[in-house]
């Protein structure tokens, strides 16, 4: 009945806990969700501000499809004073969410029998867009006791004479993990080289705990401009998730291309969004260092918390706002044979939501979002540490 290209794509792991939050309180439970990939915070009240403004002059009609030029002037602006890069209005569309941006490169770039090297663990969505173009996502695994870090040895040995693209995504959702300039460097100028596309996910590139160097536009700029693509969102680094604004910005053909698409898909962005994305942009970013010194506190709290039981290990995150939590020492072939388990587990006993490794292509693990309260994070982590002294008196061998 459906069209053939569903049998490559499944929905989306990251939702699952959004459902099951919604319906354990809906049956009066308290529940706590880490499972949010979302800010926690209200949207900057200028940015609002601008929103109401633009209803109130009857801004509310079709804009270009590809994003109004303030915007787009607004968002090379941005990447001008950030990382000192320029690009034109036609190398710059504006899209429903740094998801839309992704996608719509994905379409207009992959073939049937590309390979696409990607990294895990990761966020799906980028698999499974890969997957819907026909291409076949190649994944380099990081580890834990490397920090979960992308290394361009391990990326440089999955290319072959059928790779077409690179797709990182830093600060790495789920991991936090942080790729290194040096190690951009080494992968751009190998993509270079043999004409290979790079796309870089900077969907968490303000929310970056400890300063490093992490110029990566910059590196893709003067390395090999003509065939990288660069998206963002205003979601995670102005809590405006709900509002629906990213952007990709590269080569005037694949950005034309991208308008092509998009013009009979979505068209433009919303115009409300449009105008208060402007605002966002441009106006005072003191929002953005406030938030980031916040989830600072959370990450530093919600770790030492977790980790205080022996059985859990944890890499602190340098980015983003997840842990990545190893249960691995929880499963056994007697009680919880998987990270899925323990999830199910923790949801319907303690009512706490998290999202399970397997999504993230790292079965043992799960994400815990701490883009909530510190009240919530502790009462979380008791309920935690209550889960894992049941499992282990359920299960004193639970070992893999």
């Amino acid at each position: 009945m459906l069209a053939t290209r569903m049998k490559r794509i499944s929905s989306s792991p990251t939702m699952k806990g959004l459902v099951a939050a919604q319906r354990l309180r809906q049956a009066g439970f308290d529940v706590v969700d880490l499972s949010a990939g979302e800010p926690d915070f209200p949207t900057p009240e200028h940015v609002k501000a601008a929103a109401h403004a633009a209803i109130d002059a009857n801004l509310t009609k079709y804009t270009a499809n590809t994003g109004t030029p303030e915007l787009k002037r607004a968002i090379a602006a941005r990447y001008k004073t950030d990382y000192g890069v320029e690009y034109g209005d036609a190398e710059i569309i504006v899209s429903a969410g740094g998801k839309q941006a992704l996608v719509n490169t994905a379409l207009v770039l992959f073939d049937e029998g590309d390979e696409v090297v990607t990294h895990a663990p990761g966020w799906p969505t980028i698999f499974e867009q890969i997957k819907f173009t026909g291409a076949t996502p190649v994944i380099v695994r990081t580890r834990a006791e490397d920090g979960f870090t992308l290394t361009a040895n391990a990326v440089l040995e999955a290319l072959t004479p059928r790779t077409k693209a690179i797709v990182i995504n830093s600060p790495c959702n789920p991991t936090g993990a942080v790729i290194s300039e040096a190690e951009m460097v080494r992968i751009a100028d190998a993509a270079a080289r043999r004409g290979i596309w790079v796309v870089l996910d900077l969907c968490y590139e303000k929310l970056i705990y400890d300063p490093q160097p992490h110029n990566l536009p910059r590196i893709l700029d003067e390395r090999m401009r003509d065939r990288a693509i660069i998206t963002g969102t205003a979601s995670k680094t102005y809590a405006m998730t709900g509002w629906r604004c990213g952007w990709a910005l590269g080569p005037r053909e694949v950005i034309a291309a991208c308008g092509a698409l998009q013009s009979h898909s979505t068209s433009n962005v919303c115009s409300i969004t449009q105008r208060a994305s402007v605002s966002a942009l441009t106006g005072p970013q003191d929002c953005v260092t406030e938030m980031l010194d916040e989830y600072r506190r959370r990450r530093d709290l919600i770790w030492e918390l977790v980790t205080a039981e022996s059985r859990i290990r944890c890499v602190k995150p340098a980015g983003a706002f997840y842990l990545f939590v190893d249960v691995s020492d929880l499963l056994s072939p007697e009680g919880l044979r998987t990270s899925a388990a323990v999830a199910d587990a923790l949801l319907e006993q303690y009512h706490v939501v998290v999202t399970a490794g397997e999504g993230f292509d790292a079965p043992g693990f799960l994400r815990l979002s701490y883009a909530t309260s510190a009240e919530r994070l502790r009462e979380a982590a008791k309920r935690f540490h209550d889960f894992v002294e049941m499992a282990e008196k359920r299960h004193p061998a639970a070992r893999v």
